[in-house]
């Protein structure tokens, strides 16, 4: 028999069982990472995001854990919603709190159902949509959003009655090349020079890269990474989501996904970008930079990941949101997947209508974005 109950992760770190759960595949989904940003408070007591995670048991062993928030708005989502709360308050209906599966400020798509060995999401999707529709209830929330899913949820979730929602994001792939020149020499004559030129430029400036991998990004570094992680929040007008704790943590528990870049000029370091990496996949989360530098940006978080893609022997690299720059730079568009279901009938069907439609603009930007690939063949995804 199964069963399901409601509780903070922190609180489940000792039930016997969970420990056997297997890889995903994703280190975001990794217990430690998820413990992490309650232990160090940037989700839970005094923030948007109340951890109410879906635990399944078999014959009191855990067999499945969904990751899911009670969430009083969206920050920290990046698949907006804002104006579907606006047209609920115009209505004079409650649009928050709402549940949310997700990894909380990473809008990186993957898996999102932890699974014991031996489990498969086919047999389990069905059961975990049927229980966070009925939470929704039991929390009087508005609906359940589930956000950058991985593919294999689509065609369940679609039978299941739930909108999907697609955007579009940047991946670069390794297409066996032996080095950064192997991968220039696919592009254009003039983007090759460009990206050159960009990194030439730097280097005459005095600036040098140097990466960090695992145990060997001490204290030290994690303070400076930390230091320009802050500044860029800062330079924004926006607070950061993560605190020095939190990055203390997963440097801890999950040290051999973890590769820091530091960039530094004659006056010493100067920025610094934050990759993680599990299975095939590097991907690039959080950067900052304490003085300014033409191309830093550039360097840093994108040709020191490709560069860092082929030292690992990696497939492919997700960078992070948003950016036509990636483009420019060899990144294809990939589609992303949401998946969402509101109690309130008539908003489900309205909601249902505005993603079908925004899916067509979408599929179209993705279709203009591959062509303007700079790549003297198209590359095959």
């Amino acid at each position: 028999m199964v069963q399901h109950s409601w509780r903070r992760l922190s609180r489940l770190a000792d039930t016997p069982g969970l420990g056997g759960f297997g890889a995903s595949g994703d280190p975001f989904l990794h217990p430690a990472y998820l413990l992490a940003l309650e232990t160090s408070g940037a989700v839970g007591p005094g923030t948007a995001w109340e951890p109410c995670h879906l635990l399944f048991l078999r014959d009191e062993t855990p067999v499945a854990l969904l990751p899911l928030y009670l969430k009083h708005d969206s920050r920290g989502e990046y698949v907006f919603d804002q104006a579907w709360a606006s047209a609920y308050l115009r209505h004079g209906l409650p649009y928050y709190p709402k549940l949310v599966t997700a990894i909380p400020f990473t809008p990186v798509p993957g898996p999102r159902l932890l699974l014991a060995p031996g489990e498969t999401l086919a047999e389990w999707l069905p059961v975990v949509l049927a229980a966070v529709k009925q939470e929704c209830l039991v929390q009087d929330a508005s609906g359940w959003h589930g956000l950058f899913v991985s593919n294999d949820w689509i065609a369940p979730a679609r039978e299941a009655g739930l909108a999907l929602r697609e955007g579009c994001r940047f991946h670069w792939s390794n297409r066996g090349y032996g080095s950064f020149e192997d991968f220039l020499a696919t592009l254009t004559s003039k983007k090759r020079k460009d990206i050159r030129r960009e990194r030439r430029l730097l280097a005459e400036a005095g600036v040098a890269c140097r990466t960090l991998t695992g145990a060997a990004i001490d204290a030290a570094a994690w303070d400076f990474f930390h230091r320009c992680y802050v500044r860029t929040y800062h330079e924004h007008g926006q607070t950061p989501y993560l605190n020095r704790e939190f990055f203390g943590l997963i440097a801890s528990t999950l040290r051999e996904h973890l590769s820091l870049v530091i960039a530094s000029d004659e006056a010493g370091p100067m920025a610094s970008a934050l990759f993680l990496h599990q299975g095939d996949t590097l991907y690039g989360r959080y950067w900052g930079s304490l003085r300014r530098a033409d191309g830093l940006h550039f360097e840093v978080c994108y040709y020191q990941g490709i560069e860092l893609c082929l030292r690992l022997g990696l497939s492919g690299f997700d960078p992070g949101t948003q950016g036509e720059h990636k483009l420019l730079r060899g990144f294809a568009p990939r589609l992303t997947h949401s998946l969402h279901w509101l109690r309130e009938p008539a908003f489900r069907a309205a909601i249902e209508d505005f993603v079908a439609a925004e899916s067509r603009e979408v599929r179209r930007y993705q279709a203009a974005a591959t062509a303007a690939l700079p790549y003297r063949q198209d590359p095959v995804e």
